[in-house]
């Protein structure tokens, strides 16, 4: 098996951006090997003009071998479901035995919500902002494996036009609707790649050609993220236009990008750009704001989404539920399960027997109680320093919910210091005489509708009508059976209603990935962030370092600027 970490990226356009440890080999005859979509080898050997010790080791960097793949009626198919599996290996790629970057960036990066018991690779510094570390450096801070994902992109989107109809309708009846398709999906998954990357570093090197000549291919600089985000909205566009609603098939639900999937996106890149185009302003561009506001009321009109039945919430994270958008295929159905899931480190030997009876990672108690509360009453003597005397009166406290249905499903062991969490819990043993061979099937969610829906709140406050924020978020609340005490009363003030919105999307979305850019977007990161300062915070201190290793063949590339000088 080819060692992931080492080697070449297959793709032209990316081979003057990602790392190599010897670059002088760019050309070197390597092979990305996806089990999970074989007949994308072909395409992977064939259009990144790379050769393979095992695969036409002595095909010439100018052969035809891309016009033989591209007269395959199933080329398009292949070279899709080969962008998926590009995608799901770039957001689940991680240390091993830790857990995926995609919840990396976005769960543990504020030091709320995960705690960890054990771990060979200093990651409680993460939630404490110290992110210099090689290891984080080299991994996380490595942005390869998503200039993969859109350099298959780019790929597809190049060729996809050319292959004629003539070869398509001997495997389609709609040689044309079937091009739209793939190829909406492709301006998709480089959309959500790119959205992916400006999120985590800002500015990010912009591809949007795939090039023939890997030697030639020019050397790429950062580009602004504002040029950055104005791709992602253009490639949305795009692929809206080819996509349609609905999906042909049950298997296609949620794990096939969509209409529904890019508006999804593009609500959130409007919402991000609102309010990170300007670091040093708390004031959100209400431009994007109310075109996110449009985009959100389309997709809720259109799309033909439901939320799940709150009596089944478990099967919403197993996948293709009523309520998802967009979610990767991690499932044991089709032997797509994860034996590296950050999921399974939450777990113990009540759950998969081979495992420790301490879990290597738990949820913080101060997650629990800040997030499920609700309000307890008693008559008591209270002090009074004005008046100097004891008064009996009514005194408020807070206590755990533990009616709402996301706390009973999602967490076990909650007295106890270190919460168990069982979100993703769903595990198949593929030796279940012995309980051996644990993989988990729980599908990676990215966008589903309680996520959107929640959306409409912040915008009502950034549009000043917390009254319709309120609304938003007791339905929430009173949805999932939370206790009637946590339900916000009328009158409060507009910064009152944002923080209690954080609380609300950090009990709907807890190990979703979206938290921590909650928090940016919502400047509430003081609440629940200890080490982002607001001096951090205006320098651009939340985007995350790039692998020094990066800089080696590419003159043109520099540091995240607040990390310059600190690693």
């Amino acid at each position: 098996m080819v060692n992931m970490r080492a080697m070449v990226i297959q793709s032209p356009e990316s081979s003057r951006l990602v790392w190599s440890y010897n670059f002088n080999q760019r050309i070197m005859k390597t092979l990305f090997i996806i089990n999970y979509w074989k007949l994308v080898l072909l395409l992977a050997i064939g259009l990144s003009c790379v050769s393979c010790n095992k695969f036409l080791e002595e095909e010439p960097r100018n052969s035809t071998y891309k016009e033989v793949y591209w007269k395959d009626p199933k080329a398009g198919e292949s070279a899709i479901a080969g962008n998926y599996a590009l995608l799901r290996n770039a957001l689940m790629d991680g240390f091993y035995g830790v857990g995926n970057r995609y919840y990396i960036y976005g769960d543990m990066t504020p030091d709320i919500y995960i705690g960890i018991n054990r771990d060979s690779y200093s990651h409680p510094e993460i939630g404490k902002g110290n992110w210099t570390s090689n290891y984080f450096a080299q991994s996380y801070g490595n942005w390869t494996v998503f200039y993969k994902t859109i350099a298959m992109s780019n790929i597809i989107l190049k060729e996809m036009p050319l292959v004629s109809n003539d070869i398509l309708i001997l495997e389609q009846t709609d040689p044309e609707a079937f091009r739209k398709k793939i190829m909406g999906q492709a301006y998709f998954i480089r959309a959500f790649s790119y959205f992916m990357l400006t999120r985590i570093w800002g500015d990010v090197p912009l591809v949007t050609e795939a090039y023939d000549d890997p030697i030639n291919a020019p050397h790429l600089g950062r580009t602004p993220r504002i040029a950055v985000m104005k791709q992602i909205e253009e490639d949305c566009r795009h692929a809206i236009g080819l996509l349609s609603w609905g999906y042909k098939t049950t298997a296609e639900r949620a794990v096939t990008a969509n209409r529904g999937s890019a508006y999804a996106l593009m609500a959130h890149l409007y919402l991000w750009r609102a309010t990170t185009a300007d670091l040093a302003s708390n004031t959100p561009i209400m431009d994007d704001v109310t075109r996110a506001d449009t985009t959100i009321n389309t997709l809720l009109a259109q799309g033909g989404y439901t939320l799940a039945d709150t009596a089944k919430y478990a099967d919403v994270f197993k996948g293709r539920s009523s309520e998802g958008i967009f979610e990767l295929n991690v499932s044991e159905n089709t032997l797509e399960g994860s034996s590296a899931h950050i999921g399974m480190k939450f777990l113990n030997s009540d759950y998969i027997p081979t495992y420790a009876a301490t879990a290597d990672f738990f949820t913080k108690p101060a997650y629990l109680s800040s997030h499920f509360y609700k309000i307890e009453e008693k008559e008591d003597w209270v002090w009074h320093e004005d008046i100097r005397q004891w008064v009996w009166e009514t005194v408020q406290s807070r206590g755990l919910d533990t009616l709402d249905v996301r706390f009973k499903n999602n967490f076990v062991n909650y007295t106890s210091d270190k919460p168990v969490c069982i979100k993703y819990s769903n595990i198949v043993f593929r030796n279940p005489g012995q309980q051996l061979e644990p993989y988990n099937s729980n599908n990676l969610i990215l966008f589903r509708l309680s996520d959107i829906k929640l959306l409409q709140a912040e915008i009502a406050l950034y549009q000043n009508n917390p009254g319709r924020a309120i609304t938003i978020i007791n339905a929430s609340r009173a949805r999932y059976g939370a206790d009637p005490s946590s339900l916000l009363k009328p009158g409060l003030t507009k910064t009152e209603v944002m923080k209690e919105y954080i609380i609300e999307r950090g009990k709907e979305l807890y190990l979703e990935g979206h938290l921590f850019f909650d928090m940016i977007r919502t400047r509430t990161y003081s609440d629940h962030i200890t080490w982002l300062s607001e001096a951090r915070f205006k320098q651009g201190g939340f985007f995350w370092p790039v692998d020094p290793r990066l800089f080696s063949e590419n003159r043109l590339l520099v540091q995240t600027a607040y990390w310059r000088g600190k690693i």
